[in-house]
């Protein structure tokens, strides 16, 4: 009898102490996940922003990406790039979004390039202008995959994570960058 009643009270204490150490779980998750989203939000925007989508809509898609990690890590869930992760997550989103929207990809047009631009020569301000111009239809020529994965590498993805996120073959992603960088180095050079 007692052996019933010394387990059933440590069950009861097991219990009573389940919503605390959940609580101080979803805490710890919380603090995480906040730190995360101040770390890595600029970066996941961009490149959400970089599928044609609005910056609203991208605010919106990070958001809903850092919503999923919540609940993701909340379900105990984890995962050893967490970095990766979040850009996969976004990625989907994006294209979910853009899909929806019926939208083609666009950079930022030579106009707001010119903002970028610090210098007060109005030489130099020519010569930025029309070498971003030229970079930016090479960067809008190139086939999706493409400019995906070079604006992964740009934020300081490995190639694994891209090839991960992108849903190619390691090779290709080499490939593609490679590709992509010559595009772009040739046209630098004219």
């Amino acid at each position: 009898m007692s052996f019933f009643t010394s387990s059933t009270s440590a069950a009861i204490n097991l219990v009573r102490r389940f919503p605390a150490q959940r609580a101080a779980k979803d805490l710890f998750v919380e603090e995480e996940v906040l730190r995360l989203f101040d770390l890595m939000q600029t970066r996941l925007l961009r490149y959400a922003v970089s599928f044609g989508i609005s910056v609203q809509d991208g605010e919106d898609i990070v958001q809903d990406a850092f919503l999923a990690l919540f609940l993701h890590l909340q379900r105990g869930r984890g995962d050893d790039n967490v970095c990766g992760w979040l850009f996969r997550v976004t990625h989907n989103l994006s294209l979910k979004r853009r899909l929806k929207a019926s939208r083609e990809t666009v950079g930022v047009d030579a106009g707001e390039a010119e903002q970028f631009d610090q210098s007060s020569n109005p030489e130099e301000s020519m010569l930025f202008s029309e070498r971003y111009g030229r970079l930016q239809l090479v960067l809008q020529a190139l086939p999706l995959k493409d400019q995906l994965c070079l604006r992964l590498r740009s934020e300081g993805l490995r190639y694994r994570e891209i090839a991960e996120i992108v849903g190619i073959s390691l090779g290709s992603v080499s490939a593609s960058l490679s590709r992509s960088l010559a595009r772009l180095e040739q046209a630098d050079r004219r």
